[in-house]
This record gives structure tokens, C-alpha cells and sequence, in this order.
């Protein structure tokens, strides 16, 4: 299977979120790292990974409920 693997700005402008948001809300919390990003060799360059990130974003959306979510991951209905 072969991997696609992009840059900050190279995904920023696949799914519409600025290069900074990125970087600083939905890396580490959303993004997680050998999951979604790699940093080739160890440096400081970061690879996202754009099939897990389209997979995660895919299964998120299709398991959205209306409702107020909770701390410990469930879902109030009202």
C-alpha cells in the first residue's frame, strides 16, 4: 500500500484549514504523531499522512450525533 505524504501547506490546502490551526490545535490532540504525521529521520520536518487523516475524518463524521458532548467521551441526548 502506498502512502501519501504531504506537508503543513500542502494539506492545509486539502482540507480548507489555515497552515496554523494545523500546526497549533489540530496537531497533538487530533493528529497524532505515528499515526497521522511522521517526522522523517528525526528531524524537525513533519510528513502528514493523508489516507489515515481522510479515514479519521470519514469515521468521525459518520458517527456524529446531535447532542452535548460529555468529559468521558459520551454524548448527552437532552
Amino acid at each position: 500500500m502506498s502512502l501519501t505524504y504531504m506537508t503543513t501547506a500542502e494539506l492545509s490546502g486539502v482540507i480548507k484549514y489555515d497552515q496554523r490551526t494545523i500546526r497549533e490545535r489540530l496537531k497533538d490532540s487530533v493528529l497524532i504523531e505515528g499515526v497521522h504525521y511522521i517526522r522523517p529521520f528525526g528531524g524537525r520536518k513533519i510528513l502528514y499522512i493523508w489516507e489515515r487523516i481522510e479515514a479519521d475524518m470519514k469515521t468521525l463524521s459518520a458517527n456524529a450525533t446531535l447532542g452535548i458532548p460529555m468529559a468521558n467521551g459520551g454524548v448527552c441526548h437532552g
